[in-house]
């Protein structure tokens, strides 16, 4: 088995006078505030669950856009992490604030349009105002994840075709509805996806859990998905600590709901796939 590579963690400094918080859309998630992980404790975490590293995402319901806490977090272990970040790629700078990131070691990044404390908004995903930072994100090999529903995967779609050559990371797997069971007709917009080759699925305890719901299972779900889009281009994310649950229990319950897969499939997901989208990580 390769090496276990999270790439959906977060990180919350403990010292909110050298990393005040400023969240996105102003109201703070109860989560960073009630289980806060310095850069520290989640090493410690990775150590006992057995995960080698991680690419961390930005807490944008903590810090907004800045991402000093996650590149500095980072670079205090770059063997075992990489920084994921957050721009407001709507503004004019964006290009050269990413740089000025890049610069201080982000190795990717992610849209944000709604979640824990904002309903989903898929309008600025394909504003053309982005367009100048997506360039940007082509030109220097930098993999977008966005965090959205199905509402904006025709968005997605749009931006997966207008920039083939950035990976599109849809957090979540862009929460399909499962509950229907298998054909998952429900989830039709999520399968239409797969001939983009760019896009790849994060696959956190959202789904994890949605596949134990009503005619939902994880053995006529997960092999369907593979079957679709490749392992090799779906990667593990445990969402810690904002998801409930150790680091290791949420491994755990993620091993269990591929376990219907092969031993080629496993390594993908929990590893090499990670590797190929953050090359820092391999």
């Amino acid at each position: 088995m390769t090496s276990i590579v999270d790439i959906h963690p977060h990180i919350i400094s403990d010292d909110e006078g050298a990393y005040p918080p400023a969240p996105l859309f102003g109201k703070r998630s109860e989560w960073s505030k009630e289980r806060p992980t310095t850069v520290e404790t989640l090493i410690a975490a990775m150590d006992a669950a057995g995960v080698a590293k991680a690419a961390v995402v930005h807490s944008s319901t903590t810090y907004g856009f800045d991402n000093s806490y996650v590149v500095d977090g980072c670079a205090q272990y770059a063997d075992r992490l990489a920084a994921v970040g957050s721009v407001d790629v709507l503004q004019e700078d964006a290009p050269k604030r990413i740089r000025e990131w890049v610069g201080r070691g982000l190795a990717g990044l992610r849209l944000f349009t709604g979640g824990s404390t904002k309903e989903f908004d898929p309008s600025e995903l394909d504003d053309p105002r982005s367009f100048p930072a997506w360039e940007l994100c082509a030109e220097l090999a930098l993999p977008m994840c966005i965090q959205t529903g199905p509402i904006g995967l025709p968005q997605v779609t749009a931006l997966a075709r207008r920039f083939p050559s950035v990976p599109i990371v849809l957090d979540h797997l862009g929460r399909p509805e499962v509950a229907d069971g298998a054909p998952y007709a429900n989830a039709q917009s999520l399968f239409e996806l797969a001939p983009l080759d760019n896009i790849y699925l994060k696959l956190t305890p959202r789904i994890f859990g949605d596949v134990k719901k009503e005619k939902a299972s994880a053995e006529t779900f997960f092999p369907r998905v593979v079957e679709a889009f490749g392992a090799q281009r779906m990667a593990w994310g445990s969402n810690f600590p904002t998801s409930p649950g150790t680091l290791g229990e949420i491994l755990a319950t993620a091993q269990a709901g591929l376990a219907s897969l092969s031993d080629e499939d496993r390594v993908w997901i929990f590893g090499k796939t990670a590797q190929k989208l953050y090359p820092t990580l391999a």
